[in-house]
């Protein structure tokens, strides 16, 4: 004897749009044996493993989430082909989550803290999380994803949508995806002093200035204190220079030339930037020798 039938279950999507319906196409395939071995079929649909519909068109729209199958039946008494596979359709809901950064950054560093989070407004339903992303590193289905130590690894698209924990075939749309970079390279600002020649009674002003100077960067302000024995610097922390939120600070009563160095840092816990590159401030009368490798010749 021929072998059974099995219906064959088909949905043109998988999740019921905001407002809108699925339709599902179930089609019984002829026996290689006989050519008109597919008509006269009835369709009988089931949801969740209960009656759902019977039909003689193999086509029906569904605008509730469940888990459909169907086959075919036909003559008296009915034959019945064998079932389809199921297929699972979610009602999508109204409430699209949003992939949000915290701290949102542009671009952040490696070694640096970081959540990425899946938020889903209104009521308080209780959700299951599930990520996408084309990152290395997969995140867990939660709510949010903490990053402790970030690397390029973590660089990637993300997106997310929930489940109704009490109705497991409610689900949300995607999100949009929200893109993370993360550079492998530590960044170091760039300092600035103005003027470079000091005059009797003029102020200083120190800049410091790093790669997205918008994001979120406390600043720390340092004079480089020459070590002879060494011929190198040290660094020593100025009043009021550390942590500063303005990327500038000025320095009053300047009558020597002197070096300065700053740094950046940012994030809980903090992390810093590589120290900048010493600048110089140029007294004409005090361009000793301790400075004597660097000291211009001339003022400008």
């Amino acid at each position: 004897t021929a072998a059974k039938p099995k219906a064959e279950l088909r949905a043109d999507r998988t999740a019921v749009p905001v407002g809108g319906s699925v339709t599902l196409t179930c089609s019984v395939s002829p026996s290689s044996s006989s050519s008109s071995s597919s008509s006269g079929w009835k369709y009988y649909w089931y949801r969740d493993g209960k009656s759902y519909e019977a039909l003689t068109n193999g086509l029906i729209s569904v605008s509730e989430g469940g888990l459909y199958s169907c086959r075919g039946g036909r003559g008296e008494p009915v034959y019945y082909t064998e079932d389809s596979e199921s297929v699972r359709i979610d009602t999508t809901v109204s409430n699209r989550p949003v992939v949000t950064l915290y701290p949102n950054w542009s671009e952040i560093y490696r070694g640096e803290t970081i959540t990425v989070r899946c938020e889903i407004h209104g009521g308080d339903t209780e959700w299951d999380y599930e990520w996408e992303t084309n990152s290395t590193i997969k995140p867990p289905n939660q709510t949010e994803y903490r990053i402790r130590s970030a690397s390029s690894s973590n660089s990637g698209n993300y997106r997310c949508k929930g489940r109704m924990k009490s109705s497991q075939n409610n689900t949300n749309e995607w999100s949009d995806s929200v893109t993370l970079t993360v550079s492998d390279n530590k960044p170091r600002p760039v300092l600035t002093v103005s003027p470079s020649w000091l005059s009797p009674g003029a102020s200083v002003t120190l800049n410091c200035q790093v790669e997205h100077p918008s994001a979120g960067w406390s600043f720390y302000w340092y004079k480089a204190v020459p070590d002879l024995s060494e011929k190198s610097s040290s660094y020593e922390l100025l009043p009021d220079g550390s942590g500063t939120a303005q990327d500038s600070y000025i320095i009053h009563g300047q009558t020597h030339t002197a070096g300065y160095v700053c740094r950046a840092g940012r994030g809980d816990p903090e992390y810093h930037t590589d120290h900048s590159q010493p600048k110089f401030v140029w007294s004409a009368e005090s361009c000793t020798w301790i400075y004597i490798s660097t000291c211009p010749h001339t003022e400008p």
